[in-house]
């Protein structure tokens, strides 16, 4: 079976053992995590989510991105702002689509 999903403003093509790197969960590693906003569930498409659907995932670690380097100048006015940034994530795999 496989379904589409919404978590942390992105949209994931997901089926069983799929493994997804998302924004950040507030969720323990080890523990499952349910996605109830199901946009597609085994070809039903909702309006906009598929009542009754869920997705059961385990959480399997938390982690950061590798750095990105943000760099802002002007030119002729000697300013220059160098900045990093690094994305947290959660790594799941998906365990169970429930769609009754």
């Amino acid at each position: 079976m496989k379904a589409v999903i919404e978590t942390g403003g992105k949209q994931y093509y997901v089926e069983e053992g799929t493994v997804l790197y998302v924004e950040k969960l507030n969720a323990e590693s080890g523990s499952e995590y349910v996605f109830d906003k199901v946009l597609m569930a085994n070809g039903v498409v909702g309006h906009p989510y598929v009542n009754g659907a869920k997705v059961i995932a385990e959480v399997n670690k938390h982690g950061k991105q590798k750095k990105i380097l943000i760099f802002k100048y002007t030119q002729k006015k000697k300013y220059r702002k160098k900045q990093g940034h690094r994305q947290p994530y959660t790594k799941v795999t998906i365990k169970k689509i429930d769609y009754k």
